[in-house]
């Protein structure tokens, strides 16, 4: 139903940038959480940003704040997740996932909300 494509991941420098894409591709909802999340080795995945496909609201995990900043856009089905000041424990695979959920801060940033899920893309921040 949904199909979600992440690219964009590499290899950058402590301080560098990238940007993730997340290209969607059928049925998709206003009401949809887009959200990125993470998981780098021996680690729990966690929540990085989320984004409202419909209203365009906003929300960070304590480490992307200030450095990370998602973003849509509508007519090209993509969302963003634009990274700066990257540091070594970025180093992570990076997932896009799409969530049939009402938007709020709770639903938004738990995992188990988000029922399609991107194949991920290695963002790895070395020297």
């Amino acid at each position: 139903q949904v199909q979600l494509v992440e690219s964009g991941g590499g290899l950058v420098q402590p301080g560098g940038s990238l940007r993730l894409s997340c290209a969607a591709s059928g049925r998709t909802f206003s009401s949809f959480a887009m959200g990125w999340f993470r998981q780098a080795p021996g680690k729990e995945r966690e929540f990085v940003a989320a984004i409202s496909w419909g209203t365009a609201n906003t929300y960070y995990a304590d480490s992307a704040k200030g450095r990370f900043t998602i973003s849509k856009d509508n007519a090209k089905n993509t969302v963003y997740l634009q990274m700066n000041s990257l540091k070594p424990e970025d180093t992570a695979v990076y997932y896009c996932a799409a969530a049939p959920t009402l938007f709020s801060s709770r639903t938004a940033t738990m995992d188990y909300e988000y029922a399609y899920w991107g194949q991920g893309t290695q963002v790895t921040v070395s020297s």
